[in-house]
């Protein structure tokens, strides 16, 4: 395939957006992969080792101020293969979690996504409440999520009803397809859903198949990959980094490494989509304040001893509302102490002029 920067997904949307937003005379690229502030940047014809600028760096205010893989960036080219990034064009979709941990930051996992395939393998990975977790974080940046119900071909066929029968039950609206990277049973229906110049990324627990997934779909062994340790039951973590890939039907696919946590952002909206049914019946509530755990005249309860919202997907709710009002909290204290270095900082200086004046008068 002869590759050039359309092959990586540019469009005009994005070709009108670098017009309004860039300066200089640079080159438009790609990250197609991220190596602890090290990139690889592509233009479609050539790849760039590549790093950012001190200025780019200083004025980053979290790490998702830095590039990430997905990006559209502006570079300089200083020497055959080695580039510098100046910029980082608008981003139209992120994928992003809580960093690990009791941080007060959020961690890219990719960028300009228009689906995220969450794989689940069957046999010991299937579970609702995480995937509601991914659901929510497509959801708030306009991604949508596709379910991938790996490893069939080591389960029975009752447990593969049973599972879809849950998916139905809390998500119907999502799209999911059964797949054995053994096999190869589910990769033409998951390849028919890949299009020419939209860029797809891969996600779920470590063993999954995820790399796996991505070696069938190139038709070689580019990635390594691991299988679930017999002994814990958990996937060994093979893929080290972010990397973009051109398929040959034209489709752009992301792998990411295995993520044992699916920490909630601040960002509302994702729950308020993949808990719809509950979020529409809330609306009936007595007070619009209602928390949906003990107040009066609380639809969703009355829903909830009812029958008519699942009871595990009520918990998760509840569950992942009051994860991401302690984020926000964590947020606010974080940019409380900020605000009060700053002024700290800023009095500081005005001490020393003061002192400096004094010295010369």
């Amino acid at each position: 395939m002869i590759m050039d920067i359309n092959n990586l997904g540019f469009a005009k949307e994005l070709s009108d957006q670098m017009k309004k937003t860039s300066s200089g005379p640079f080159i438009v690229g790609r990250i197609t992969q991220e190596h602890r502030e090290r990139y690889i940047v592509s233009t479609g014809d050539q790849s760039y080792e590549a790093e950012i600028t001190g200025n780019l760096r200083f004025t980053a205010r979290s790490r998702s101020d830095f590039p990430a893989v997905g990006d559209w960036v502006n570079i300089s080219v200083y020497d055959k293969d080695q580039a510098i990034i100046h910029e980082i064009l608008p981003r139209r979709s992120v994928l992003e979690r809580r960093a690990a941990g009791n941080s007060a930051d959020t961690q890219i996992i990719a960028t300009n996504i228009d689906v995220a395939f969450i794989i689940q393998a069957l046999n010991n990975n299937f579970n609702m409440n995480r995937f509601e977790r991914y659901m929510s974080l497509c959801y708030s940046s306009h991604i949508e999520p596709v379910l991938v119900l790996s490893k069939i071909d080591l389960v029975s066929d009752q447990e593969i009803v049973d599972a879809v029968s849950i998916l139905k039950k809390r998500a119907g609206k999502v799209r999911h397809i059964l797949l054995s990277n053994t096999t190869m049973e589910g990769l033409s229906q998951l390849m028919a859903t890949i299009e020419k110049g939209m860029t797809y990324c891969v996600v779920g627990s470590s063993g999954v198949g995820k790399s796996t997934l991505i070696n069938n779909l190139l038709r070689k062994n580019t990635l390594k990959t691991g299988e679930i340790s017999t002994h814990t039951n958990k996937g060994r973590h093979i893929t080290e980094h972010r990397e973009l890939f051109v398929l040959e039907n034209g489709g752009i696919i992301i792998d990411t490494p295995g993520m044992k946590e699916v920490g909630m952002t601040d960002n509302p909206k994702g729950i308020t989509t993949a808990f719809q049914e509950i979020i529409k019946i809330g609306r009936e509530c007595k007070f619009h304040n209602c928390n949906h755990i003990n107040d009066e005249g609380c639809a969703v309860l009355e829903a909830l001893d009812k029958g008519n919202i699942d009871r595990d997907s009520y918990n998760n709710f509840i569950k992942t509302q009051k994860e991401q009002a302690r984020f926000r909290t964590t947020i606010a204290e974080k940019r409380k102490k900020e605000k009060g270095f700053g002024k700290m900082l800023k009095n500081y200086h005005k001490d020393i002029n003061r002192l400096n004046k004094g010295m010369h008068e």
